[in-house]
């Protein structure tokens, strides 16, 4: 094999370097010939082209035995390094074409993430156990930012984004349900009008959450002018508490009413008449993504593992729901 040249000087090939490593190692050409599946001629060959191309003498033939040469005994050493980094390169490389390996950094939004990780974390482990999952929670501007930039893989949050040059990959369907304090009439009602909602103190989350901007949609479809807003939280977990104190009521989506409604026995959830208010969340990645076939096949695991939760589980890109 012809040696490369880089900036006009001749280079090594790793066929050269493999044949004076294996001579190296056992100190006669015809064991090292078949230590690597070369014949004896093409081995010297290799072997001499090698000292050609450095301009070195690395082994003293004698009729007897093959000795190494000061400087082969020297570069002997950088050769086995070039050959192990070269075969660790090749294992990665290996490593990377099989699915479900290595690093995969999942963003989630703070109103996804405590509801719906548990499960994303079950399926991981039982179905994707060599895939490296990390998961990273933050508010949706920053979670775009670090899809564009590369540093996030695969965001789990609500769509649609309006975003170009992302593809949502849609996973369920969820309402929303009012939480109020013990005592509202609205408490504990099924079948409540939308309407209602343009007389109501209703609590919200900090600006920036997405949970936030999709109340104010229901409230603006419900036809409320405005919300004026005098109390928000930073999480759900405080939004429920400010309700069970009676401060006012708020919308909370399905997957989280389990969790959160159980943390005061001051609360109590209503449901919309239909069609109720609701929200769909999906996995989005970037256009062309690398690892889009397993981002695919990962939503479309997720779909079937969610379909316990109280959600309307999406079909592949249909847009029609199953209940869950």
């Amino acid at each position: 094999m012809a040696s490369a040249k880089t900036n006009g000087r001749r280079q090594p090939s790793l066929a050269q370097l493999r044949a004076f490593a294996a001579v190296a190692e056992h100190l006669h050409f015809r064991d090292a010939a078949a230590a690597i599946g070369m014949s004896q001629p093409a081995l010297s060959g290799a072997v001499s082209a090698l000292e050609e191309t450095l301009g070195l003498t690395l082994l003293e033939r004698t009729t007897r035995k093959v000795l190494l040469s000061p400087a082969g005994e020297r570069l002997a050493v950088r050769a086995k390094a070039v050959l192990d980094e070269v075969g660790a390169l090749m294992e990665e490389a290996a490593a990377v074409r099989a699915p479900f390996t290595g690093p995969l950094r999942l963003g989630a939004i703070p109103t996804v993430a405590p509801y719906l990780l548990p499960t994303v974390l079950r399926l991981v482990r039982d179905r994707y156990p060599d895939l490296d999952l990390q998961v990273h929670e933050e508010q949706t501007a920053s979670l775009l930012d670090g899809l564009a930039a590369g540093r996030l893989d695969l965001l789990l949050l609500a769509v649609p984004l309006g975003v170009p040059g992302l593809v949502e990959l849609p996973l369920f369907d969820e309402d929303f349900v009012l939480v109020t304090p013990l005592g509202h009439p609205l408490g504990g009602l099924d079948g409540i009008p939308r309407e209602a909602l343009r007389e109501l103190n209703l609590l919200l989350l900090d600006e920036g959450h997405c949970l936030r901007d999709q109340a104010l949609d229901i409230c603006r479809e419900a036809g409320r002018a405005d919300a004026p807003v005098t109390t928000t939280a930073a999480g759900l977990a405080t939004l429920v508490q400010l309700v069970a104190g009676g401060l006012g009521v708020t919308l909370l989506p399905s997957t989280a009413i389990d969790v959160e409604t159980t943390r005061s026995e001051q609360l109590l959830t209503g449901h919309f008449a239909a069609p109720a208010p609701t929200r769909r969340v999906a996995l989005a990645l970037r256009s062309g993504a690398a690892r889009a076939a397993e981002y695919e096949e990962l939503a479309r695991a997720l779909r079937e593992a969610l379909r316990p939760l109280p959600v309307r589980v999406l079909g592949d890109g249909t847009g029609e729901g199953v209940a869950g």
